[in-house]
């Protein structure tokens, strides 16, 4: 069984089911992740109409990643009713957007967040001071992807973490964006062939910016290979 797998700059990216490929994961420190979640998520009211999102059907990847074992935090997006169907987390995060979906007109306030579970693990600290429970962020127009987080949100993330970052669920690779900007070691894995082939221009592009907070790398290496995974 093949895989192809890129690594470009600090930045490891599989393309492949995350179920299949973690005995080969194990490297890692924190984890920052957007995984499916039961909302059978379907885009209705563009003009460009998504797929679904694959294994959205119920919250057992979301279960999943909260039980990976980090080294210092997990960050794992969700709904505010999943917190029905997970542990307990530390803290639990809102990020509050520039505006609002649709939900419920009549019975539901328009909602206008989302939110981020926290788990701490055995080596947490926060790099810098102690951040607050809630975050500001203008949320993207989904260029790449239907559920795509915006990157100065997942920068702000990235401050409150420590050590390689891992995203089982990388879509269109924002999480992989913003670690190429602070250099931080980034290692993804996505399921879909189109939104893998997103997150590798997008983070290629990212190191190659001049405007980026590190150094640019003139020498910079993305390698493509084939791994055996059985």
């Amino acid at each position: 069984m093949n895989c192809n797998f890129f690594q470009i700059g600090n930045c490891k990216l599989y393309n492949y089911d995350c179920l299949d490929i973690m005995s080969k994961i194990d490297d890692y420190d924190t984890v920052i992740t957007d995984p499916p979640y039961g909302m059978d998520f379907r885009s209705n009211h563009r003009k460009i109409k998504y797929n679904n999102i694959k294994n959205d059907q119920n919250c057992f990847l979301l279960n999943w990643a909260t039980n990976l074992k980090a080294k210092h935090s997990k960050y794992i997006f969700c709904r505010w009713d999943n917190l029905y169907d997970v542990k307990k987390p530390n803290s639990l995060i809102t990020w509050v957007k520039n505006n609002w979906s649709m939900g419920d007109l009549k019975h539901e306030h328009a909602r206008q967040t989302e939110v981020c579970l926290f788990y701490k693990e055995e080596n947490h600290f926060f790099p810098k001071k102690r951040p607050t429970d809630v975050i500001f962020s203008n949320r993207t127009d989904n260029k790449y992807h239907p559920t795509e987080k915006p990157l100065h949100l997942m920068l702000s993330i990235l401050e409150w973490t420590n050590g390689t970052v891992f995203d089982p669920f990388m879509g269109s690779g924002t999480t992989g964006v913003a670690c190429a900007k602070l250099g931080r070691k980034f290692i993804g894995i996505e399921l879909d062939k189109n939104y893998f082939d997103i997150a590798c221009k997008r983070i290629t592009d990212a190191y190659n910016q001049p405007d980026f907070f590190i150094k640019k790398d003139k020498n910079l290496i993305i390698e493509q290979v084939e791994m055996d995974l059985l």
